[in-house]
C-alpha cells in the first residue's frame, strides 16, 4: 500500500468512497465540484494502482486542523488503511506547526484507537462551527468530537 497526495485522476475515487458512505448516513456527502477545490488538502491509500482509501487535512486556523472525509473503501477494511491515512495527516499536521488536530464523526472507537480523545464540541472554536452552520444535519449532528495534541518542537 502506498500512500500519497491526491491528484486530479484521484477525484472520481474519492468521489464514489465517500458518497458511499454518505448514501448509507455514515458521513456527509461530497460533490464533485467542492472534491476538486479542495484537492490539495487530501491524500490517498493506493493499493496496486487503485485508491483504497482518502481523507483530507484542512486547516482551520494557525495551530488546528481538521481531518474529513476519511472513508476506506469497504472490499478493504480492516487493513489499516485508516490508521495509516491518520499518521500521514498528523506528520502533515506536525510538519506544518499544528498544535492540535480534531474530527467531527460517527467512527468515535476508530480515533480512540489512534490516539485522540474525546471532547464535547462546544469545545471547539467558532471558525468550526462557522461550517457546522451550514451542514444539513444542524442543528441536530449525531457526529462525536474528538482531538490530538500534538508534541511541538524537535
Amino acid at each position: 500500500m502506498k500512500i500519497r497526495k491526491a491528484k486530479i485522476a484521484d477525484v472520481e475515487a474519492i468521489y464514489k468512497l465517500i458518497n458511499h458512505y454518505a448514501k448509507q448516513g455514515l458521513m456527509l456527502p461530497r460533490p464533485r465540484a467542492v472534491l476538486y477545490e479542495a484537492l490539495r488538502e487530501f491524500t490517498v491509500a493506493e493499493e496496486e494502482g487503485q485508491v483504497v482509501g482518502a481523507g483530507s487535512l484542512h486547516i482551520i486556523w494557525s495551530d488546528l486542523a481538521e481531518i474529513r472525509a476519511l472513508a476506506v473503501d469497504p472490499r478493504f477494511t480492516r487493513r489499516g488503511i485508516g490508521r495509516h491515512l491518520v499518521e500521514a495527516f498528523l506528520a502533515e499536521a506536525r510538519e506544518l506547526g499544528l498544535a492540535r488536530v480534531f474530527a467531527l464523526t460517527y467512527q468515535v472507537e476508530f480515533f480512540l484507537k489512534c490516539g485522540f480523545k474525546l471532547i464535547p464540541k462546544e469545545k471547539l472554536p467558532q471558525k468550526v462551527w462557522k461550517e457546522c452552520i451550514n451542514c444539513p444535519e444542524f442543528p441536530n449532528c449525531k457526529e462525536e468530537a474528538v482531538i490530538i495534541y500534538l508534541p511541538q518542537g524537535g
